[in-house]
């Protein structure tokens, strides 16, 4: 899912002066325009592989039941983000720029191939209007993450296990099968992915100030960045799809 904090810079939130400056508008618009390009690409991957039929069978399977599932590469599709993020923990010890693009882009490939999925499950309407939601929560958590002059690093501790909290849950609920322990994840996932994208932001802000005009750090802190608030997003998302998204007919 989404934690993924370790290759960067996690300095202790210190009384820094958050005056804004260009130097940091500069960065922070780096991780930005970078999560936006990720955003387009995933949601054009996952255009094609749930409406192009040729694509789409390729990596899921609908059963005489109306069950969906996937085929063998569709299962390599889907946990392909989570073994190249935990793989990127043992391979990774000395993060370049361009290794950390790399990786962001290969996340985002194989997430957005994934949810087409999603367009077997819901319609389209209510996944772009989901979408534009999750858009407007986005922008106003991350811009009270930038802005609030609150320590988040207890909130951002909590929310962390509570991500551990949730996958557990998910597995679990995998071999249950319920209904409604799978809307209490839904619910549970929104709010900490909520906390997550503001944590995030202003942990960003952060690592800004201890680099000190790094540019080859702050090259590898834009792409672990963008690649934190871009799980956040996706995550959120689909989780607020639990309760907005219809049926697909």
């Amino acid at each position: 899912m989404s934690d993924f904090r370790n290759g960067y810079s996690t300095p202790a939130p210190a009384k820094a002066d958050m005056a804004v400056d260009a130097g940091l508008r500069s960065f922070m618009l780096g991780v930005y325009n970078k999560l936006a390009l990720g955003l387009v690409v995933a949601g054009v991957l996952a255009y094609l592989t749930g409406n192009v039929v040729a694509v789409q069978q390729l990596l899921f399977a609908v059963g005489p039941d109306g069950r969906i599932g996937l085929t063998v590469l569709g299962m390599i599709v889907q946990f392909s983000p989570l073994v190249l993020l935990f793989g990127s923990m043992f391979f990774m010890k000395n993060p370049t720029a361009g290794g950390v693009n790399m990786l962001y882009w290969a996340v985002v490939a194989t997430i957005g191939a994934g949810m087409g999925i999603l367009f077997l499950r819901y319609n389209a309407p209510s996944i772009a209007s989901t979408f534009f939601v999750t858009a407007a929560a986005f922008g106003a958590l991350s811009l009270f993450g930038y802005t609030t002059k609150k320590d988040l690093t207890g909130v951002g501790s909590f929310l962390i296990m509570g991500v551990i909290g949730l996958i557990i849950a998910s597995v679990v609920n995998m071999f249950m099968q319920s209904g409604t322990l799978a809307l209490i994840i839904s619910g549970v996932g929104v709010l900490i992915f909520s906390g997550l994208i503001a944590y995030d932001t202003q942990r960003l802000k952060m690592t800004y100030y201890a680099l000190g005009g790094d540019q080859q750090a702050m090259g590898v802190a834009t792409g672990f960045g963008a690649l934190s608030l871009f799980i956040n997003f996706v995550n959120l998302f689909q989780f607020l799809l639990a309760f907005m998204g219809g049926n697909r007919e």
